[in-house]
């Protein structure tokens, strides 16, 4: 059971990037790939060997409202495993980022094409440290994020 809920968030990660614009030079790293820039150097790397940064769900909260719509509270933390501050990062998203409303996001900032970044207030994550965002969605479904791009 484990291996089909690891395969389909695998599975949902690649079509996420299947929208990737980012890559090296002026071609996009394409389908399953992460670009990935350390020190000035680019690479599409996929997204199964990019061992340098992932994300991490944590559910923390669940309720229904006074009208028995269902929201869920998650905290999502990037870790950066290299000795390398990350300065840059881009989480694409899909129609599953279902917020509660406009106030049901924080610690991170939403582009205009629905993906999401570091704020002004937090410019990189330290070398191997963590950081954490969070939202609320309508329903009890983790939505789906894949990172497109990182820069150290």
């Amino acid at each position: 059971m484990k291996f089909l809920v690891f395969l389909c968030a695998f599975l949902l990660a690649i079509s996420l990037v299947n929208a990737n614009h980012y890559g090296c030079g002026t071609s996009p790293c394409g389908v399953g790939r992460i670009c990935h820039t350390l020190r000035g150097f680019c690479s599409c790397v996929e997204i199964v060997h990019c061992l340098d940064v992932n994300l991490r769900s944590n559910q923390m909260a669940q309720w229904r409202d006074n009208s028995g719509v269902l929201f869920t509270q998650y905290d999502i933390t990037i870790t950066n495993y290299l000795d390398v501050d990350i300065t840059q990062i881009f989480i694409g998203t899909d129609c599953t980022l279902e917020l509660r409303d406009y106030q049901s996001l924080w610690n991170v900032v939403r582009l205009p094409n629905g993906e999401l970044t570091l704020p002004s207030y937090q410019p990189s994550i330290n070398k191997n440290a963590s950081y954490t965002f969070g939202f609320i969605v309508k329903g009890d479904r983790l939505p789906n994020m894949a990172i497109l791009a990182v820069t150290y």
